[in-house]
């Protein structure tokens, strides 16, 4: 158990005050006290042993509104039997901490208890003139304890008040906010991506074109490098569209972005399939799917240009694997030593308890990796 732990298990200056209230004032009645008396004394001091660690934030809800009527009727009765004590302090306690807190029920059987005392007290002792104080000192007893209660609820109200006021001004700023995104993406997207993908579209058609009319290679690479620049643009351009919609970007989707680009950047056919239920994956989950995607097709551009790309994001049961196969035509050579993108790659997936398998298969290279999710 922490020191803090044990900190809270501990009574506070309140509950002891509380107890105070109720359990010293038993103590004048000892002196007086008959055999009866000692019983209901007894009773008395044991059921206010609770009240040092009883809260109501703490306790279960109806422990105190049970126990603090039982010390109510107690310490009445008490009184009855032993008139000269000060156990009507007890009496009135209880009757002022239910007041402060709990519902109808419990308020009327206290009062109800403290007139039957103050009753029986006046029969059994003959004293009728002490009476109408007593009723009167219950009677201030039960204002302070509505008085308390009600100006506790007004705070409470108040309080409450100004949650709700910051609450409501906070979703408004950010209603505000959200709109004035929603309008910077909009504009994002029908100016700077359109303008962007149409680019990338003609300079496509412009390599064709320098290709069919047998231009210089210097030239076709000038166009090639500038319709990758404008792929490049457009990608980041949908993420920052996403970014400002607060709409992150799926794996399918971050995917066949990539498999567009590639398409565009070699002309070669590049497929993405999904298996399984699309689900939403973690961040380090997405970012390692989309990473691994992302160095396949740049050591296929690198050592197998303009070979056809087959993509498979598969979900199952607790996992995603993500299946990389380029389509060279042949068998290519085992590599040496694997490069520094394929190290980042597997520990990447190392990271997150994957597997990942990479090497040549009958027709071109292949990438399997799997990760929990």
């Amino acid at each position: 158990m922490t020191d803090q732990h044990a900190a809270e298990r501990l009574p506070r200056g309140r509950d002891w005050v509380r107890w105070g209230f109720v359990a010293l004032p038993m103590v004048s009645a000892v002196e007086k006290a008959n055999a009866l008396a000692w019983v209901l004394i007894g009773v008395t001091l044991a059921l206010s042993v609770p009240l040092l660690w009883l809260r109501p934030e703490r306790t279960r809800p109806w422990l105190l509104p049970v126990l603090l009527p039982s010390l109510t009727v107690v310490a009445g009765t008490v009184w009855v039997f032993v008139p000269n004590s000060w156990s009507t302090v007890t009496m009135f306690a209880s009757t002022f901490f239910v007041v402060l807190r709990y519902s109808k029920f419990p308020i009327a059987v206290v009062v109800v208890a403290d007139l039957a005392a103050i009753g029986l007290w006046g029969l059994r002792n003959d004293n009728w003139d002490a009476v109408f104080p007593t009723l009167t000192v219950l009677a201030i007893i039960l204002l302070l304890g509505f008085n308390r209660r009600g100006r506790v609820e007004r705070l409470e109200q108040t309080e409450l008040a100004l949650a709700r006021a910051q609450t409501a001004t906070e979703e408004h700023a950010r209603a505000a906010a959200l709109a004035e995104r929603a309008r910077i993406a909009r504009e994002l997207h029908d100016v700077l991506a359109h303008s962007l993908a149409g680019l990338s579209l003609n300079l496509q058609g412009a390599r064709l074109m320098l290709v069919r009319d047998g231009a210089s290679p210097e030239a076709i690479a000038q166009v090639e490098r500038a319709q990758k620049l404008a792929s490049e643009g457009l990608a980041e351009a949908r993420k920052a569209v996403a970014a400002l919609r607060e709409d992150a970007v799926g794996v399918e989707r971050a995917v066949a972005d990539l498999l567009a680009g590639y398409r565009m950047d070699s002309g070669a056919r590049a497929d993405l399939k999904v298996e399984g239920e699309p689900r939403e994956l973690d961040a380090t989950v997405g970012t390692a799917l989309v990473r691994a995607v992302q160095e396949a097709l740049a050591n296929t551009r690198k050592h197998a240009p303009k070979a056809d790309v087959d993509v498979i994001l598969s979900y199952t049961s607790g996992t995603v694997e993500l299946t990389v196969a380029d389509r060279q035509g042949r068998r290519p050579p085992e590599a040496p030593t694997a490069g520094y993108g394929l190290r980042g790659m597997s520990e990447r997936v190392a990271l997150l308890d994957g597997r990942l398998d990479s090497g040549p298969v009958e027709d071109g290279w292949r990438i399997h990796l799997t990760v929990p999710a």
